[in-house]
């Protein structure tokens, strides 16, 4: 848990104006960048992910599209601030579509995952058998996946406040409410050779 921790406050000017401009609470984020890519922001995924995020470069586009960002390109996902503005856009996109649920959580996370079409295919199962929405996701790797970055989000801060008392009387990120930013965004130039 202390590594986590800490690699969060490595990337907090990232994580941070992500998180208020969509909507999504730091420790949220910083729980789905833990399990992604352990605060890797080189990490390549198998299937052409890339970064803090793990983010395709067509998801990315949709973002860059949305957000009118000028001139991006695949290469700025490795700049971890344009990395984590794009995965905080998909997800806050994935929590207000299920926001009329009681816990919106679990299927956002089930959708950045393993997709809205699965997500959308688990949520009528659950709903027809009258069970968990956790319990009717039919793929391992992604019911561990929701189950692990929901644990590690509803845990946040807890080992630092046994220690610190002034993080005790801080507020604690997983309950702050999250306000949005509707600034311009700011998004460093595309690099020409992106790390190998």
């Amino acid at each position: 848990m202390f590594r986590f921790e800490l690699a969060y406050l490595r990337f907090r000017d990232a994580i941070d104006p992500a998180s208020i401009r969509y909507g999504v609470p730091p420790s949220l984020m910083a729980s789905l960048i833990w399990q992604e890519s352990r605060f890797h922001p080189y990490r390549r995924g198998k299937s052409g992910e890339i970064g803090l995020v793990q983010i395709l470069p067509s998801t990315a586009r949709e973002w860059a599209a949305a957000e009118k960002v000028q001139g991006f390109c695949s290469a700025d996902l490795f700049h971890p601030s344009t990395n984590v503005l794009a995965g905080a856009w998909y997800l806050g996109r994935a929590l207000q579509r299920w926001r009329s649920r009681n816990d919106p959580l679990p299927y956002a996370l089930a959708e950045y995952n393993a997709g809205a079409s699965n997500a959308q295919r688990w949520d009528r199962d659950a709903a027809a058998r009258s069970i968990p929405f956790v319990q009717a996701i039919t793929y391992p790797a992604t019911r561990r996946y929701v189950t692990e970055i929901a644990e590690r989000h509803r845990n946040f801060g807890r080992p630092w406040r046994r220690w610190f008392p002034a993080y005790r009387r801080a507020p604690r990120a997983v309950s702050a409410p999250v306000r949005r930013y509707t600034a311009p965004l700011q998004v460093p130039p595309c690099s020409p050779n992106p790390p190998q």
